[in-house]
């Protein structure tokens, strides 16, 4: 294929409610939305970077120069003889994989499209026609509205739960879920919040039997979350250090982890991330899809990477309507009453852009080509 342009746009969104982890608050997501053009048809992406660069390094601010000046020029105009092809090109612009996965999942999206088959089907996927679905619950200003949030979640079928957690807020809040909820599925996202003298502190958590403590340490460890998973009985699941498959065979190797988050932006798009899968797959290592309050299109995406087999964990692929009072893509996603999504078969991502609803959210747009 041919990429000849390739649309950037800034979007603003704001939450239906505040969502809080250990570095932040946040109310209103800007995402870039990035459209490339070739053979008369567009292919969708979005960069998932928050709006400050508290997760990982990057941020909207710094994705959008990096696409513009870097990543695109790398693709533009030139054949390609597979969306696979689109991360090596770019892999030598150093860290920035949520910009470079923004252009690199767009491109797997009009590959599927000039074919006629579903994303899910270009990337290998298929290996379930219904992926399991969890929820991510912020910190809450109370454990009150904390529980409330759960009984909501639970009556809506979600399958699992996860509770963002920091110092102060983390085992008490944690001892009365499990108290009212003795039976669900339960896990807690530190965000980097602990270091390895927390030890025991964290080592407390095993008694409640959640199923993972995410990314406890800091967001480029691997070293201390070995250190940390043999002294605690709960899995550790690694989130913001694994950004390549090479760092997936590093983790293991060292057994700093029993469980991986995989996302897509963190990675760089669909061909890494389908590199990370295999390598925990081979060595029985469970994975699941982590989310970073994404519009539909990313939504979308997130759906068909979990399709792949060894995505085995409900992950934080979560309905529409929990983020959106309106999402930018139609249908918006929605969740069965069992608590799972079912896979479209449409070209593409599988769902219909509201380009009406996009423009009006637009803050700036750029056309590249």
């Amino acid at each position: 294929m041919k990429i000849d342009r390739v649309t950037l746009r800034q979007i603003a969104m704001p939450l239906v409610h505040f969502f809080e982890t250990s570095f932040s608050r946040t109310t209103e997501r800007h995402m870039i939305l990035v459209e490339v053009q070739g053979d008369g048809l567009s292919g969708w992406g979005e960069v998932t970077a928050g709006e400050n660069p508290f997760y990982n390094e990057e941020w909207t601010g710094s994705a959008w120069p990096i696409l513009r000046d870097y990543a695109i020029p790398r693709v533009l105009g030139r054949e390609i003889a597979s969306a696979a092809d689109v991360y090596p090109l770019t892999a030598h612009i150093r860290g920035h994989n949520m910009a470079r996965g923004g252009l690199e999942t767009a491109i797997w999206d009009l590959e599927a499209r000039q074919k006629g088959i579903p994303l899910w089907q270009a990337i290998g996927g298929g290996a379930r026609r219904e992926i399991p679905c969890g929820v991510s619950i912020g910190i809450q200003d109370s454990i009150r509205e904390l529980l409330e949030n759960i009984e909501k979640e639970l009556s809506a079928g979600y399958q699992r739960i996860k509770m963002k957690i920091k110092p102060g807020r983390d085992i008490e809040a944690v001892r009365q879920v499990r108290e009212h909820f003795p039976a669900i599925k339960l896990m807690v996202d530190a965000n980097s919040a602990y270091t390895l003298a927390d030890s025991d502190h964290l080592r407390k958590l095993d008694d409640y039997y959640l199923m993972m403590i995410e990314q406890p340490l800091d967001h480029d460890d691997i070293i201390d979350h070995a250190q940390l998973q043999a002294r605690l009985q709960t899995p550790i699941c690694l989130d913001e250090c694994i950004r390549t498959a090479h760092q997936a065979q590093q983790a293991i190797g060292m057994r700093a982890c029993g469980i991986i988050n995989i996302k897509l932006g963190r990675v760089g798009g669909f061909a890494e991330a389908k590199r990370v899968h295999d390598a925990a797959q081979a060595a029985g290592i469970p994975v699941w899809c982590g989310g970073m309050l994404e519009a539909g299109i990313g939504r979308a995406h997130n759906i068909a990477l979990a399709t792949l087999p060894n995505f085995v964990l409900p992950g934080d692929v979560s309905a529409s309507q929990r983020y959106w009072k309106r999402d930018i893509i139609e249908p918006e996603v929605e969740t069965t009453a069992h608590g799972t999504i079912a896979i479209r078969d449409e070209p593409g991502f599988g769902y219909a852009l509201d380009l009406d609803y996009i423009r009006s959210l637009t803050l700036r747009e750029e056309n590249i080509g």
